[in-house]
């Protein structure tokens, strides 16, 4: 309360300003010398003081204009001075070129085009506006107002999606990873991880995003392995006048700031950059380069630090190059501390029950750049170069009880320490050309690599000594007990869409009514996996030491205490799938305006699947492989009826389905601490029904209120489970007939007030909020899931909720803004999320299922413009720092009824971090 009352205080405190501003940029030529770029020419708004000059190559740029009709004058030493009137549009660049000379310039010399700044709320909301299709976008201007430093946070901001605590997964309407596709500039993405068919979007720094396009229905040109919402990011490009920023920022985690010591495991370095080798002879434990013991990390800070710049070319009269350059790094650190029990009884037992310390270290470095070569007004060719490395630390501890120790009170300890690496490359090149006034098309080709490694990932397990003293040894009942583990995934994916449009039946406006589409769209991916897992038998009570020894284990497996002629032994196990994952597609779909109302668009789109997969694991060492290869029509129509200028109705319904991904399919056992998955080589694709009404109300151009209905139906869904065993352990199958999920949505954005006072300079306080209300129930069926796989379910429930899947989700946040003279300006800005229960596994055997408790987030961010070159920020993000709980609900369970029991419980702490941008 206290911490409520504070910021409250701080935020009303504020004298907030708000301004939709638009820009006017330009080149100036010398028509007395050939046209060369005229540096030093002077621009003006006439009647004020408020101007600049043209730099070496003739560009110039006046920013920060309130929208209205302006005189530009041009001016230079023994040249005419020119008048020319134009008009500046909110969030819109304004371009004018001039040529200069000892005469004036005739009117049709002077060339004055108007873009769009896609990355403006104002321009995303006229898009939306104006669309057929359901469209949802988040720009860059809105991520840096309310504090998003990464993808994943980005489209949380958007209504009926969330974010899954520490795994990253993104669930839409309730609908977790598999239903999701990923995309850069509308190419597909491959996964960092080999449990997620999406890369996980919080290693993408906002630094790279012009804006992150959400779209929940579906649409003929994209791909149809599709039931929640494809997320495209759109890389940034260059516009305006050339600048190079540099940023830098400072912040800390309060869990981190509270702990005396911050331990990471020995040998990844502090960029993110290291990684471990497998040795010679890996069965021995002390052939290693790295230590098994923990080491203190003194870089417990949060730092951040970019690089970023941009031009533009003049290449001729209609050709120009724009370069965009941005290259960043960030390191994140976390502490977590708390319960953390699993293999749950019907009972109420936990046969493991724990105390868990972990400490975390994030890094992640960015490289991308952007060319984008105007060749005329006609066509033009965008080249995306991307490159980024993200690492992940994990050092673990776990304290407590495991019914596999030996002992009356089988009491132990593990420590593990796990460094994770993705490296992505990724190369596009799009192309647009207008053939005609009737014909268009585009094309675009991408091809990525990525590279996902766990080098050296290490463990070990502790017990007392079998003597009843105080002593420990290595307990070595399974291989995960002590082991050093080697894991690589990589996935090479080469894409390619291709499509022709022609516009047809001119209206009496002289616009065309009808506009077809053909187009082809493929992709062939390539996955690798393997691992390598070195298990170490110590044998129990030779070697024994007291619970300060658990972190000199080097000492306890070196040459002299290992010795496998003495009763020590080791193994290792190799596991494997590769694969390949090829669609191609022909697609078409007609949007056709029958009147200034009603617009249809009518799409189809044919897909031929091939999956393949091949693994080679402990329970089939010979090897086993399947192939999956449909032929899918997948139609959609999408209709919108305008009802006045302010006001839209849409709707929209489409067949899709979605396909297991290669891990779930591979009969491989992953390990963690106290859980382990299994795949099931029976699983086969969902079939996904959709379908979405909307009402959309615009009372002004930053203003929305839009109130959405959906439905689905899922045909054979595939949901994460618990086995039908002692093991405990999570497999996956298709659990049911089907799915049914519908729901409500809105989005609000209103201006509390916004005005401007006699100098011109605008004041807003505003709100938005959006939220959904969903509707689940899916059918749970013993017999299906033992006659299609083989083995028995013996579900708790007869039907239950989807995994991952949220009854209500909300966002609000409210904005105060104020601008000065000379470029300055103040912006705070309050946002809160939450997100209610969710079912994570479903319950066999009598067990409840397990659920993950609600959760509310609170974040502060304070920004402002010093200079039109100097900018700094503040931030308080996680004010509340609630506790992330995972529990049973045992006590809804139809037959064995016992008090819910807490299967994890932690707090991530609150961030206070700095930032300063200086812009040359």
């Amino acid at each position: 309360m206290k911490k409520l009352l504070l910021l409250s205080i701080l935020f009303y405190s504020i004298f907030s300003y708000a301004q939709t501003t638009g820009s006017v940029v330009g080149k100036l030529t010398d028509k007395e010398y050939n046209d060369e770029p005229l540096a030093f020419a002077n621009v003006l708004i006439k009647g004020t003081a408020k101007g600049t000059t043209s730099d070496i190559d003739g560009l110039y740029e006046i920013a920060d204009l309130p929208p209205g009709t302006y005189t530009l004058s041009f001016s230079f030493v023994g040249y005419e001075t020119q008048e020319i009137q134009v008009t500046v549009v909110a969030n819109k660049v304004t371009q004018v070129n001039v040529p200069m000379g000892a005469s004036a310039a005739s009117l049709d010399e002077i060339v004055i085009t108007t873009t769009t700044k896609r990355e403006s709320e104002t321009a995303l909301l006229l898009e939306q506006k104006k669309a057929v299709a359901f469209k949802a976008s988040i720009g860059a201007d809105e991520l840096s107002r309310k504090g998003v430093s990464d993808v994943a946070t980005a489209v949380t901001k958007v209504s009926g999606i969330s974010k899954q605590e520490g795994s990253g997964n993104i669930f839409v309407r309730g609908l977790g990873d598999r239903y999701n596709i990923t995309t850069l500039n509308g190419l597909p993405l491959p996964s960092n991880n080999p449990s997620n068919k999406n890369i996980i979007l919080d290693i993408f720094t906002t630094d790279i995003v012009e804006y992150v396009g959400i779209s929940k229905t579906f649409e003929s040109q994209n791909y149809a392995d599709f039931g929640g919402a494809n997320i495209d990011i759109v890389a940034k490009k260059f516009s305006g006048a050339p600048f190079i920023t540099i940023g830098v920022g400072l912040g800390a985690n309060t869990n981190v700031l509270k702990v005396d010591d911050f331990y990471l495991q020995d040998g990844p370095s502090y960029s993110g950059f290291g990684y471990g080798k497998v040795p010679s002879d890996p069965l021995l434990p002390y052939n290693y380069a790295t230590s098994w013991d923990r080491k203190s990390s003194k870089n417990t800070l949060n730092n951040n630090y970019s690089l970023t710049g941009g031009r533009k070319f003049s290449l001729g009269d209609e050709s120009s190059l724009g370069t965009f350059l941005t290259a960043s790094f960030d390191t994140d650190n976390k502490y977590i501390e708390g319960i953390y029990r699993t293999n749950i009884t019907a009972q109420g037992t936990a046969n493991a029950d724990y105390f868990r310390k972990s400490y975390k270290h994030n890094t992640n470095s960015t490289i991308m750049g952007t060319a984008d070569y105007k060749i005329n007004n006609n066509n033009s060719i965008l080249y995306t170069g991307l490159f980024l490395n993200s690492s992940s630390q994990d050092y673990s501890e776990y304290d407590g009880k495991n019914i596999e120790f030996p002992g009356l009170d089988p009491i132990g300890f593990i420590k593990r320490g796990t460094f994770d690496k993705t490296q992505l490359l990724v190369n596009q090149l799009l192309g647009k050309h207008k053939y005609s006034e009737q014909w268009n098309a585009e094309w675009n080709i991408g091809y990525s690599i990525l590279d996902n490694t766990i080098p050296d990932r290490m463990q070990n397990t502790f017990v007392p000594t079998s003597d009843g003293s105080s002593s420990y040894t290595f307990f070595k009942n399974t291989s995960i007990n002590n082991h050093r583990y080697f894991q690589s995934l990589n996935e090479k994916e080469f894409s390619a869409n291709l499509s022709v449009s022609y516009n047809f039946n001119k209206n009496v406006d002289d616009e065309f009514k009808g506009k077809a589409t053909l187009g082809y769209s493929g992709k062939m991916k390539n996955v690798d996996f393997n691992s390598q897992q070195y298990s170490f038998f110590p044998e129990t009570n030779k070697t024994t030491f007291t619970r300060d020894g658990f972190n000199n284990t080097d000492l306890y497996l070196n040459d002299t205490n290992f010795d496998l002629s003495a009763g020590d032994s080791s193994s290792k196990l190799s596991q494997l799938y590769n694969g390949h994952l090829n669609i191609h597609t022909a697609y078409g779909n007609v949007l056709y305006n029958f009147n200034k109302q009603l617009s249809v668009i009518i799409g189809g789109r044919f897909e031929q699947i091939e999956q393949y997969v091949y693994f080679n694991s402990l329970d089939f060492p010979d090897g086993s492989g399947n192939t999956y290869a449909p032929v899918k029509f997948l139609p959609s129509i999408i209709a919108k009826y305008k009802l006045n200028e302010k006001q839209n109705l849409k709707f929209a319904a489409s067949n899709t389905y979605t396909l297991p991904q290669f891990k779930e399919k591979v009969k491989i056992l992953f390990q963690e601490v106290g859980q382990s998955y299994e795949g099931n080589d029976k699983l086969y694709a969902s079939t996904n029904y959709n379908a979405d009404l909307s009402w959309e109300l615009y009372p002004s151009n930053d203003e929305i209120l839009t109130v959405t209905a959906f439905g689905k139906l899922i045909q054979n869904p595939i949901n994460e489970m618990f086995t039908n065993s002692s093991s405990g352990n999570i497999t996956y199958a298709n659990t049911g007939e089907k799915a049914v999920i519908a729901g409500i949505e809105i989005e609000l954005r209103k201006n509390i007030f916004n005005f401007n006072n006699d100098n011109n300079l605008n004041e807003k306080l505003s709100f938005g909020f959006n939220g959904s209300y969903m509707y689940q129930d899916q059918d749970l069926n013993n017999t299906k899931v033992v006659t299609e796989n083989g083995f028995g379910a013996n579900f708790t429930y007869q039907n239950s909720k989807l995994s991952g899947a949220s009854d209500f989700l909300a966002n609000s946040d409210i904005s105060y803004l104020k601008q000065f003279r000379n470029g300055k300006d103040i912006t705070a800005t309050l946002t809160y999320a939450y997100v209610s229960d969710k079912l994570a596994v479903i319950g066999t055997s009598e067990r409840g299922n397990l659920i993950d408790k609600s959760i509310s987030r609170l974040d502060f961010i304070l920004k402002s413009n010093l200079s039109k070159k100097l900018k700094i920020g503040l931030s308080y993000k996680n004010i509340l720092d609630p506790t992330y709980k995972r529990e049973t609900d045992q006590s809804k369970a139809p037959l064995i009824k016992t008090p819910d029991v807490l299967a994890s419980s932690y707090k991530i702490g609150s961030n206070l971090s700095f930032s300063i941008n200086y812009k040359f």
